[in-house]
């Protein structure tokens, strides 16, 4: 059996390591456009790799994807977070989980995951081969044609296994099978706010924060990261991942409200400034903070409210408080387009999971196509979810190639 693995990325060699474990008498071959495979396991996670997330919870891991929750709650039966951390573990790549489930190799290294990768691929004899751009693909009644400028190959099986797209036209190939396409739009990005003040407390971090798009229900929680373009940090990564679409259709032009102080109501936050109040009449309120945020912050936000430097609590009248209230709990900003999560572009769109056998991962319209990745129109929230969904379908893929006869 020839199975064609189209894709050297994270899928796809798991896809390809699954299926010969599964069948080792397979020839499996993955074929990589560029001149690296794993390049994009390589700078994830600032070069550390997010392996996963220790949510072992299959129905609470699924509510961390967008789109594809469902899909992947089935999917996830097969090959869950538990298991992705002993693949890893039994291979020799020690792995550890931090406070907020992220799970990293023990080395801080995504070379660690990479070696893994290449050890295991030399050790079952998969080929690699670099540099093979597909650029036509047919489907015969026994198997595939695969072909690039300058030679064409035959398989038994396809694995298409070629991320997410940025373009449609990336994906116009496996619509011109028949195959449903969902249109690709950006699914991670952090927010630009061109010419505002806030830029200029770049690398300030609130820890836990929520933050709202203006006129919508969509809502993001925990840290917010001030950059020189404007925000990013989970809480507003998570607002780009499940506002994709409705953000694209606003062209990336909208408002946020962000509350600086998480959880807390209008009634709590007065409490609080009353109680400093009392407690520290002739201090200012520029050199006494009563919240857990950064003084820088504390200072932008008190001058954003109107409040002189060298005004003492004693002195902070009701109108003066009513805007510093509404400013550390109502803060709102215009975003004016967006700037790619470092390098690590996710889209939201792809191959139809209408089209797909959560079994198998397997093509309802054509016998012995699989799929596995961010071709899929799936996608996580930061935080290792984008790299499970990977490991996922990528096992089942490729174990459910080397396995069914078509």
């Amino acid at each position: 059996m020839k199975i064609g693995v189209i894709g050297g990325g994270a899928a796809g060699f798991f896809a390809a390591v699954a299926a010969k474990e599964k069948n080792p008498d397979a020839k499996v071959v993955i074929l990589e456009k560029s001149s690296k495979f794993l390049s994009k396991v390589k700078v994830s996670g600032g070069g550390r790799c997010n392996v996963t997330n220790a949510c072992f919870d299959i129905r609470k891991l699924s509510t961390h994807y967008p789109r594809g929750e469902h899909f992947l709650r089935k999917a996830f039966s097969v090959f869950d977070a538990r298991t992705t951390m002993d693949w890893f573990e039994q291979r020799g790549v020690k792995l550890k989980t931090y406070p907020d489930g992220c799970v990293f190799p023990q080395s801080n290294d995504s070379q660690s995951i990479i070696d893994c990768f290449l050890w295991e691929c030399r050790e079952k004899a998969v080929e690699l081969r670099s540099n093979f751009s597909v650029n036509s693909m047919k489907v015969l009644p026994n198997g595939f044609e695969v072909s690039s400028p300058s030679e064409t190959l035959f398989y038994d099986k396809l694995i298409i296994t070629i991320g997410g797209q940025p373009k449609r036209s990336g994906l116009d190939w496996l619509a011109q099978l028949g195959l449903q396409i969902v249109e690709p739009v950006p699914s991670l990005f952090t927010f630009n706010m061109p010419e505002n003040p806030i830029r200029e407390l770049m690398g300030n971090v609130t820890e836990e924060t929520t933050v709202r798009i203006e006129g919508s229900k969509l809502m993001g929680k925990g840290p917010l990261l001030i950059t020189h373009w404007g925000m990013s940090g989970p809480a507003i990564l998570q607002l780009s991942a499940w506002g994709a679409r409705e953000l694209q259709e606003e062209q990336y032009q909208f408002s946020i409200l962000v509350n600086w102080l998480d959880h807390m109501k209008e009634d709590a936050v007065r409490v609080s400034l009353e109680q400093e109040k009392a407690s520290f009449p002739d201090r200012r309120l520029v050199n006494q903070k009563p919240f857990g945020i950064t003084n820088r912050l504390w200072c932008f936000l008190l001058a954003k409210s109107g409040v002189p430097e060298q005004l003492t609590w004693k002195e902070l009248s009701g109108k003066t408080q009513n805007r510093l209230v509404n400013t550390l709990i109502n803060d709102r900003y215009e975003v004016k387009g967006k700037t790619t999560f470092k390098e690590e572009f996710v889209t939201a769109g792809g191959v139809s999971l209408t089209e797909i056998d959560v079994r198998t991962m397997q093509s309802k319209k054509i016998p012995g196509l699989f799929f596995a990745g961010e071709v899929l129109d799936i996608d996580g929230i930061t935080g290792g979810f984008n790299f499970q969904a990977a490991w996922t379908t990528g096992f089942i893929a490729g174990s459910s190639a080397a396995e069914i006869t078509v």
